[in-house]
């Protein structure tokens, strides 16, 4: 079986190992999450620092959270994903969006539409989904699903936390040589580095520095090589699966574009996605049956939260028969209150 729990300090040398293995597909993806130990433990810490209600946002100290995929079988750690509470963490988080300029001239005769990209910070404070990452076996399975999912019950189970809309940056157009057509052509002029070091920075840091040293003035299109031009809002073929499944959650793209490689940043109405309106308190009760349909189960608060699968029958009276050992995995038993919602 697949759990999805809280990140803990004990787990930091595994994460690293999905973040970082040399040649892996994870590796080519960036991230929010750090690669480094201390970095890493450091978010870990404030996770739970947050989860446990240490954190507040009142004291500008926006939570944080990070979660893991776990197989119960092997106690081994397949995935990460996380939840800004605020995105940009106290500071702003820069984006770009997409405008249009028309330049016309009545004597000539001329008019252009120019395809114009604005710095912002517009989507400061924004809830934001982050720190998405899973070995590149599971793929298209129903444990991807589980963890992008989990994170959505998560937020349904403590819904004063997060905002009214929320967002999610999908990684853009990477070559097989490594390099990002985008900032290639646009960023790499004014941070003299490469793609993989600025974005590590901004993980490591924030993304503060983008304001220091990126123009604020607006940035023609047409100014960018053609290649840096056809991967603006496009992703990145390794997250095509999780763009999918944000799309049937109910995420769709606006005109925000990632500062670094031009990919697109998906937006929703937190109440209005598939897998909270879909969901549904119930009371716990046991069967030894292993039968029923497949539906994803969450239960706990704060630091006890857990999300599986599981299959389920429902009753008339808002009770819900699972196996007992499912009991044990969410740290429930018999008369306990779950959320459900169905897989897809």
């Amino acid at each position: 079986m697949w759990l999805v729990r809280p990140a803990l300090p004990d787990d930091v040398d595994q994460i690293l190992d999905i973040a970082g293995a040399a040649g892996s597909e994870t590796a080519r993806l960036s991230s929010t999450l750090p690669r480094q130990r201390d970095v890493l433990a450091e978010k870990i810490n404030y996770s739970m620092a947050s989860l446990a209600g240490n954190v507040t946002t009142e004291a500008g100290r926006p939570k944080r959270f990070l979660f893991v995929l776990q197989s119960t079988s092997t106690g081994r750690i397949h995935g990460t994903a996380g939840i800004d509470a605020r995105a940009g963490n106290s500071q702003p988080f820069y984006n770009y969006r997409r405008d249009a300029l028309i330049h016309a001239s009545h004597e000539l005769g001329v008019s252009s539409r120019v395809d114009v990209l604005y710095p912002s910070h517009a989507l400061t404070d924004q809830t934001l989904l982050c720190s998405f990452s899973i070995t590149s076996e599971l793929r298209n399975t129903e444990a991807f699903e589980l963890l992008s999912r989990a994170r959505i019950l998560f937020i349904a189970g403590h819904r004063d936390w997060f905002t009214s809309t929320i967002a999610v940056e999908i990684q853009g157009v990477q070559l097989e040589d490594g390099s990002v057509p985008f900032w290639d052509s646009l960023g790499r002029h004014f941070f003299n580095m490469d793609f993989e070091t600025a974005d590590q920075y901004s993980g490591l840091l924030s993304k503060t520095f983008i304001a220091e040293l990126m123009p604020p003035n607006p940035v023609y299109v047409t100014l960018l090589s053609e290649a840096a031009q056809a991967s603006i809002g496009q992703p990145h073929e390794l997250t095509v699966p999780n763009l999918e499944l944000l799309q049937r959650e109910g995420f769709r793209a606006g005109s925000y574009l990632d500062i670094f490689d031009g990919g697109p940043v998906l937006e929703a109405r937190t109440d209005a996605l598939r897998t909270l309106v879909t969901s549904q308190p119930k009371t716990l009760h046991g069967t030894f049956e292993d039968c029923g349909d497949t539906w994803l189960i969450s239960a706990g608060e704060g630091s006890g939260f857990r999300c599986t699968l599981a299959k389920v029958s429902n009753t008339l009276e808002g009770t819900l028969k699972v196996p007992v050992g499912v009991w044990k995995l969410l740290g429930k038993t018999a008369g306990d209150e779950v959320r459900i919602a169905p897989c897809w």
